[in-house]
């Protein structure tokens, strides 16, 4: 059960890395995602960038694996209500609901992923 654990806590570190980069190269693909109430859109794809990367690479420090799967989880509740309007919109940042209601179930993958990876490192936390 323990190298489970580790092979989800990298791939999830990884595809946050990943994500995390992807808003720096390219933040336009980001910003329709951005609601249009919040101003300075490419700052805050930025951000969200910087809050991936540093997330996935504090999930792979066994000191701060709780910590970063419990901000993972914070983060894909954040981003759950964009995916649900995307859902719903006339035009979806996507490009068409199809592909709004295949991303929307992905959030809810991530959050228990994120969930199991964090209730692993309580529990094998305590065993030590």
């Amino acid at each position: 059960m323990k190298i489970l654990f580790k092979i989800l806590q990298v791939l999830l570190a990884l595809f946050l890395i990943y994500a995390g980069i992807q808003h720096f190269l390219k933040p336009t693909f980001y910003e329709p995602f951005v609601p249009s109430f919040l101003p300075f859109k490419t700052g805050i794809v930025y951000i969200s960038g910087a809050v991936e990367i540093i997330l996935g690479t504090f999930l792979m420090v066994p000191k701060y694996t709780k910590m970063a799967a419990t901000g993972i989880i914070i983060l894909m509740l954040m981003f759950l209500p964009i995916h649900i309007w995307d859902v719903f919109s006339d035009t979806p940042a996507i490009g068409s609901h199809q592909v709004a209601l295949i991303r929307l179930p992905f959030q809810f993958l991530f959050i228990g992923w994120a969930y199991t990876i964090r209730r692993f490192a309580i529990k094998h936390r305590k065993k030590n």
